[in-house]
This record gives structure tokens, C-alpha cells and sequence, in this order.
């Protein structure tokens, strides 16, 4: 019933089932300078080890939870990974570790109810 991350396989074996996944959108559509710059979903990594996808991509399975859309910059004085001054530029390169402090806030952050139902 989830969904999937689909960077590279190497990257993808690092994952490992119940690792905390949170999934950052520069923009609303591919391609776009809308400056969206949004977390988009939240959950966790699957016990499915890494497969081949369509086109060839590689996949993870992912149990996405109920989750808010939560825009980046209002979080960034509260994130760990953020308090570089080129933060933004470690987001452009698909799987990211970061502190599991952040990985805990963001899921607070975007699974409260108020904001579910907004």
C-alpha cells in the first residue's frame, strides 16, 4: 500500500527497514521555478530489499503516513541540516541522511491533526 523512493541502488541499499524517510519538493511540477521548496510526505522504509522499477529505475518501498505538506523556511532555525549557509544545495542530489532529531521533528510537524484536516 506505499509508495516508493527511486535514487540509485546503491543508495537505496543503505536504507534499512524502519529507517525514517521524509520527502523534500523544490517545486509543484519537474521542471518548474515556482520555489515550492516543500516537505511532501513522511514515513518509513519498508522491509522490501531494493528492485528494479519501470524504466529501469531502481525502488524502495515506503509506508507513507498521513501527512501535511510543510514548506521548508519557516523550519529552517529548527532543523539540524539546515544551519549551513548553502543548505539548500544538499537537497539536490536525491537521498540524504540527516539527524534522526530532524527526521522526528518534520514527522511531528507534519502529522498533526490540525494541520491533516486544514
Amino acid at each position: 500500500a506505499g509508495s516508493r523512493l527511486r535514487p540509485m541502488r546503491p543508495a537505496l541499499r543503505r536504507l534499512s527497514p524502519g529507517d525514517g524517510a521524509v520527502y523534500y519538493s523544490p517545486t509543484q511540477r519537474m521542471g518548474a521555478r515556482d520555489g515550492y521548496q516543500s516537505f511532501t510526505a513522511v514515513g518509513f522504509v519498508g522491509p522490501r530489499p531494493p528492485y528494479s522499477g519501470e524504466n529501469g529505475m531502481f525502488r524502495r518501498d515506503v509506508e507513507w503516513l498521513a501527512a501535511a505538506e510543510h514548506p521548508i523556511r519557516p523550519l529552517l532555525d529548527w532543523l539540524d541540516f539546515t544551519q549551513g549557509e548553502n543548505w539548500g544545495y544538499q537537497l539536490r542530489f536525491g537521498l540524504l541522511a540527516i539527524p534522526e532529531v530532524d527526521f522526528d521533528f518534520l514527522r511531528h510537524v507534519m502529522t498533526q491533526p490540525a494541520l491533516l484536516s486544514a
